[in-house]
């Protein structure tokens, strides 16, 4: 299903990117965050699992790019969609305007220090795509200290270029960089600006600086087009995620994690047969110096071995009453995978973490969510 249901989101350098055509308010094949919710809950606990063997594999590292104009969803959407991930594995970045120091290098410089280590995943909150669009919308390269032979180029095509052979290095030295486009309509950010102006411990989200690059819209609009055309690839592609409705780009975006992690089929890694036998013998050895009959512990699911989705335990009779009587105000609700868990799982006490940010939770950026 995430396969399919990312299709026609995905960019790979062959079909163009047309962003006149494109409905920000699209929501595939579900009428609204209810029915979208059990697969985002089964697509959460796959890239939990699969996380897990590619930091254990530590074959190949995953950068996802998120890009997009203000108040399109970024943060929610990492939030969400990564947050169960174990923090062991995953960094995120949140690329500011550049510092002195690091606009004393080249636009690049900044972001090899970000690069992820094989087994790990880096998000970048921005990226440098911002010098092809900021840069290239306010024409600031003009102001930069540059040798005359660049200020003769096309700096802007120049960049795509070089941003090209700088993804494919990566992903030719053992790197993926899978890059995202939250888009959002300029009617669907007016409305969430007036929600941070409206909202009082949501001001400090707002800033005159926001409403005023609202004016030059249709430049940026232009500069994403480009960007999405010039720079997909079939190894580091682009997708361009329909951002109205934050639960529908949170799912696609799951998604598209999902699907990248499975094209990757990370394996747990396996000792070899000495090593194996060694440590066999060495088993006998711990179990005997243990005072009586060593009882192994019971076992639990691989998905839930981490802070962000929270393992089963042996709980007494008075709070297992109060879990339960909780996870059956969920289960009728409708959360298909949650009860299916339940019902091969006796031993599951809590899925808090999880169940809390994703339903309980509703989308506090807005109160237009509601109606849209």
């Amino acid at each position: 299903m995430a396969k399919d249901g990312i299709k026609a989101y995905k960019y790979v350098g062959k079909d163009k990117f047309k962003i006149a055509g494109f409905d920000t308010g699209d929501t595939g094949e579900f009428a609204d965050r209810a029915e979208a919710l059990d697969e985002f809950v089964h697509n959460l606990l796959r890239i939990n699992k699969l996380q897990q063997k590619l930091y254990a594999e530590r074959k190949e590292g995953v950068i996802f790019i998120f890009q997009a104009m203000d108040a399109a969803g970024k943060d929610g959407v990492i939030r969400t969609v990564f947050n169960t991930l174990s923090p062991h594995g995953v960094r995120e970045y949140c690329f500011k305007v550049p510092s002195s120091e690091e606009s004393s290098h080249d636009y690049l410089w900044r972001f090899w220090s970000a690069m992820p280590a094989r087994g790990n995943i880096s998000i970048f909150n921005r990226s440098y795509y911002e010098d092809v669009l900021v840069g290239r919308v306010h024409k600031l390269y003009k102001n930069q200290i540059l040798p005359e032979r660049m200020k003769k180029s096309d700096i802007i095509g120049q960049r795509y270029e070089q941003i090209r052979n700088f993804e494919k290095y990566l992903y030719d030295t053992g790197t993926r960089v899978i890059k995202i486009f939250l888009n959002v309509s300029k009617d669907e950010q007016a409305r969430r600006f007036i929600s941070r102006i409206d909202t009082e411990r949501k001001n400090w989200k707002i800033s005159s600086g926001d409403i005023k690059e609202r004016q030059f819209w249709d430049d940026y609009m232009e500069a994403f087009e480009t960007m999405v055309n010039e720079t997909s690839t079939s190894v580091n592609p682009w997708y361009v995620v329909p951002a109205d409705h934050k639960w529908y780009a949170r799912l696609t975006v799951s998604r598209i994690v999902l699907q990248t992690l499975e094209e990757i089929d990370p394996q747990w890694p396996v000792i070899s047969d000495d090593e194996l036998e060694a440590v066999q013998e060495y088993r006998k050895e711990l179990a005997a110096s243990l005072p009586g009959e060593y009882i192994p512990p019971v076992p639990q699911l691989p998905e839930f071995a981490n802070p962000g989705i929270v393992a089963a335990q042996i709980v007494e009779n008075e709070e297992r009453a109060k879990i339960v009587e909780k996870i059956a105000r969920r289960k009728a609700r409708g959360f298909k995978a949650v009860e299916e868990l339940l019902e091969t799982t006796p031993t599951l006490a809590s899925l808090d973490a999880i169940i809390e940010a994703i339903a309980e939770a509703k989308d506090q950026e807005t109160e237009f969510e509601e109606e849209t």
